[in-house]
């Protein structure tokens, strides 16, 4: 089958908006969650969110077209710029074709999304209640349905291959980058963009998750988000985009290209269990791990680390130590979750974490698990990264994430060496 390998990635994120600034802040236990100040959040109970400060659509994303997307598609736009730039495959300005990619009916884009344009839908319904239902946008379903983020980046770069937006919750993203890995794989197309966007730190995605009571209320940025810990109590919510460029080799050989990493393996299952709630002992998440191994076709004791999901919550880091212990041992591969330092992007918590977990590979180093002092019954199965244990190099790392509904996804990415083993 065809070796699939990263040439570029990009990150609009609560840490910055770039994929060095994004990584530095990872490797360095910064916290990008801070206080509310997007809207009046008083009311709702929460004050803080993995927040992205800084990015003006104008200049990320020009002018004209900022009028007509919102946000979660402009995240979207700016790490798939970035990502392409990096990768070689973004043309000149004022080329009249968007790219150097030599077929674009073989160049395709997979993405992932949880809720779509919730900005514009809440802006739009206040409207029609205080205006009536003339006033809303022509734009409103072009701007707030979730699959135009994929649909906005292939109009970008004029990919004319299969053309996606995974939802699965906040596994979207982890599937939309093993969707795009196996349709390379199996020759399908040879160039992908891949990743996730979300855009939900507004008045109702606060609210709405507020209302499950699944944030954390801490005011205090350094304290809200505990991943693994005993005294976690919800997790923060994030917003941002991930992005990478995925080629087969053979096509990022034939044009010279910098190959960053390798994507080797995907797995993906589900519980069948709850509507919100993970199996309590994570037997579904076990399945995708394993699965992806298989599709890898190595052992555990080969993964040195794992960028876990780690939302913060009692019943998904329960769970998730529950799996990994099953499938890795207790206490013995590297894990942390890196939400302690961005809050939880939700259909995109998988496409910053793989850029994270690319990081590792190129900067050879693991992040910490930021937030973490004590372990409960179940978290003490994990091997939690330190800051005695974060300079460990991989060759292989895990990324892995579940979301309501039952969904359970995970990719593994190898170090590029520079040989064709």
């Amino acid at each position: 089958m065809t070796r699939v390998v990263i040439t570029g990635i990009g990150a609009v994120t609560p840490l910055g908006n770039d994929t060095e600034t994004f990584l530095d802040g990872i490797f360095n236990e910064k916290i990008g969650i801070k206080p509310i100040t997007k809207f009046d959040a008083s009311e709702t109970g929460i004050t803080v969110a993995g927040q992205v400060d800084g990015f003006d659509p104008a200049q990320r994303v020009g002018k004209r077209d900022a009028r007509k997307l919102d946000l979660f598609s402009q995240y979207a736009i700016d790490a798939a710029d970035q990502a392409m730039e990096q990768a070689g495959l973004k043309a000149p300005e004022g080329s009249e074709v968007p790219t150097t990619v030599a077929d674009s009916t073989r160049f395709g884009v997979i993405l992932g999304n949880g809720i779509g344009g919730l900005t514009t839908i809440q802006e739009q319904v206040i409207k029609m209640h205080d205006k009536g239902p003339q006033r809303v946008s022509p734009l409103f379903v072009p701007e707030s349905i979730p699959n135009m983020v994929s649909g906005n980046v292939s109009l970008r770069f004029g990919a004319k291959g299969v053309n996606f937006t995974v939802v699965t919750a906040c596994a979207s993203a982890t599937n939309a980058v093993g969707e795009a890995f196996w349709r390379i794989q199996s020759g399908k197309e040879d160039v992908m963009l891949t990743g996730g966007a979300e855009a939900t730190v507004n008045e109702i995605g606060i609210a709405g998750f507020a209302a499950l009571t699944a944030l954390s209320k801490e005011t205090n940025p350094a304290k809200a988000s505990k991943p693994f810990d005993k005294n976690r109590h919800g997790f923060v919510l994030g917003e941002g985009s991930g992005v990478m460029v995925l080629e087969s080799l053979e096509h990022a050989q034939a044009r010279g290209a910098n190959i960053l990493a390798e994507v080797v393996g995907y797995g993906v299952s589900s519980d069948a269990y709850h509507m919100t709630s993970p199996a309590p002992d994570g037997e579904g998440a076990a399945r995708a791990m394993k699965a992806a191994l298989a599709d890898a076709q190595i052992t555990p004791e080969q993964v040195t680390y794992i960028n876990a999901h780690g939302t913060a919550t009692g019943a998904n880091d329960s769970a998730e130590s529950e799996a990994i212990a099953s499938i890795f041992g207790p206490n013995s591969v590297l894990v942390s979750s890196t939400k302690g330092m961005t809050g939880h992007l939700l259909g995109a918590a998988g496409a910053i974490e793989a850029v994270a977990s690319i990081g590792s590979l190129l900067r050879g180093q693991v992040p910490v698990n930021v937030g973490f002092d004590e372990p409960d019954e179940h978290t003490k199965l994990v091997n939690l990264v330190d800051k005695s244990s974060k300079n460990t190099a991989p060759e292989y790392v895990m990324s892995a994430n579940y979301g309501f509904g039952g969904h359970n996804a995970a990719v593994v990415f190898k170090k590029w060496a520079g040989d064709n083993k």
